[in-house]
């Protein structure tokens, strides 16, 4: 008992003298060297737990910087390096950002939750997950966290059809919306229909229905329209206009956040993307795996992590842990919530980990990647942006 109350106490010292190090108000703040008016790198290297974990920050101030957030090869579908995607967008800084479907089918790269670009819904939520959301104004930048839910549904003739999914693959019993963001074609199994509408580019969310294609797949998108992918199995439960060319459909989503006092911003984000689990809310540890319907391993084991906090001083923070090699031993969740609360997050997010952790900080791999082939090929990233010119 006394050893363990020991421990304790010294890890919490050890965390707070994490604190006053890399406190802005602090002198030993140079530690943090600014790349850019309102952008800071921190490149550190702490024991936790017994274990060296090499950790990188970036610390920004929302009114020098904007984020985007930016998918692998501008399509839902396709994965790209971080450092390459944050080269052909001219980033000064990245980091990896959500999770996504990680093997070698032609859906790779294919978002595991929310996608959000430009107020453009991509992809559906995924069990009330965590994600994060952007606001860009024209004087700061400005982020949130929530669990959400999405709803989808295409609208013809006064009946709404429930959308499964968007922009992934269509399973058995189901039924997929995809746009021209997803890529040239559906890349659908022949095992269904697919309708194909065409629409003002305008108005990209209505089309008019000008072909049905029955049981052959892979249907192209068109630039300016969508299409409603069905398995065979879902044909019955559609309501007969949908087989009429030239019949007017919409489609239409909804974001429901699990916090109230997230769902305006998150009606307005320009950006969201998804993270699993939630580390701290309002300024306490809360790691909500179990709502998140992720596993208790995931958390506990030490692992390579990417994450993004909101600080109580209103910059924004984000981090990356190396794990997985034998000068940096990765970290859990815990551990990684207890020191993003010393360095003063009021909210934070953990995101895509492991292989994916990457960070880019002028058009360099600041951190080390722990796949055995190097930089790992993402889904989609957060970019950081300047609001004024800066030397490089």
């Amino acid at each position: 008992m006394v050893i363990h109350r020991l421990n304790n106490l010294l890890k919490s010292l050890t965390l707070l003298w994490l604190w006053l190090l890399l406190s802005g108000n602090n002198s030993n703040a140079q530690n943090f060297l600014s790349i850019c008016e309102g952008i800071e790198h921190a490149e550190i290297t702490r024991k936790i737990n017994g274990l060296d974990v090499k950790l990188n920050l970036l610390r920004l101030d929302p009114q020098k910087i904007r984020l985007d957030v930016i998918h692998a090869m501008d399509t839902v579908n396709g994965t790209e390096t971080l450092s390459s995607i944050a080269k052909r967008h001219a980033a000064i800084a990245a980091i990896n950002a959500g999770f996504f479907r990680l093997d070698r089918s032609i859906f790779a790269g294919t978002p595991a939750g929310i996608l959000m670009i430009d107020g453009k819904l991509l992809s559906m939520s995924h069990s009330g997950r965590s994600a994060v959301a952007i606001i860009n104004d024209s004087k700061k930048t400005d982020i949130a966290f929530a669990h959400v839910d999405t709803k989808v549904s295409l609208k013809i003739s006064n009946k709404k059809i429930p959308i499964s999914g968007m922009n992934r693959e269509r399973k058995t019993d189901d039924i997929v919306l995809f746009t021209p963001e997803f890529g040239r074609s559906t890349l659908t199994n022949p095992d269904g229909w697919e309708f194909i509408f065409q629409s003002n580019n305008k108005i990209p969310f209505i089309g008019r229905l000008v072909e049905i294609r029955k049981n052959k797949g892979s249907s192209i998108i068109p630039q300016h329209g969508f299409v409603l992918s069905v398995s065979n199995s879902k044909l019955k439960s559609l309501p007969y206009v949908l087989k009429k060319l030239g019949v007017i459909a919409s489609w239409q989503f909804t974001i429901k956040t699990i916090e109230p006092s997230e769902s305006k911003f998150f009606q307005m984000a320009e950006d969201i993307t998804s993270g699993v689990p939630q580390l701290i809310r309002n300024g306490e540890i809360q790691i909500t795996w179990e709502q998140e319907k992720t596993n208790q391993n995931f958390v506990e084991t030490r692992h390579p992590r990417t994450a993004i906090a909101k600080l109580k001083d209103r910059r924004i923070l984000l981090i990356t842990a190396d794990g997985r090699s034998e000068d940096s031993g990765g970290i859990a969740l815990k551990d990684l919530a207890e020191f993003l609360l010393q360095l003063g997050a009021s909210e934070a997010v953990n995101l895509d980990g492991g292989g994916s952790t990457t960070m880019v900080v002028n058009g360099k791999t600041v951190n080390k990647p722990s796949d055995k082939e190097g930089e790992r090929r993402i889904g989609d990233a957060i970019l950081v942006f300047p609001r004024v010119d800066c030397k490089r």
